[in-house]
């Protein structure tokens, strides 16, 4: 019988300025969806209905991670924003892209490595009578997978 947990989920973000947070699942009511941007095959028909495959280097890509407004997660992840655009407001944009992000999944023993991270923006906030979601949206220069 299968069974999953996102308890079973690992995850650590790093960044040289923000420091590392770890977690097992406790990003509060959630998710995290990992998407790929490169493709990597491109095909070219000539004329004579030839067709040239190449190969496409590269594994960019971006990572979702929905969670709770009050979440731990939300707060560094916010922390780690205003620290970096704060430095590149300033005109130091050395830190903008240099957080690594990592997961494994303990249940199927997959795993993606993400570098050379960097936010998308600011999420969306909402205030309601209940807790609700915000949404990251990471953007990775290199997305490993396995």
């Amino acid at each position: 019988m299968d069974v999953y947990s996102f308890k079973d989920v690992l995850g650590a973000f790093e960044h040289p300025q923000a420091g590392a947070f770890a977690f097992a699942g406790e990003i509060g009511e959630g998710s995290i969806a990992l998407a790929n941007a490169t493709e990597r095959s491109a095909l070219q028909t000539a004329a004579d209905g030839n067709v040239v495959t190449s190969y496409v280097a590269g594994r960019s890509g971006s990572c979702t991670i929905e969670a709770q407004q009050t979440s731990e997660i939300h707060k560094f992840l916010l922390d780690w924003f205003n620290i970096i655009s704060t430095a590149a407001d300033g005109g130091d944009v050395s830190q903008w892209a240099s957080a690594t992000l990592s997961f494994r999944s303990i249940t199927d023993g997959s795993y993606h490595n993400l570098t050379g991270v960097s936010p998308s923006k600011v999420p969306d906030k909402t205030y309601a009578a209940t807790v609700g979601t915000v949404t990251w949206v990471l953007m990775a220069a290199d997305v490993h997978h396995g």
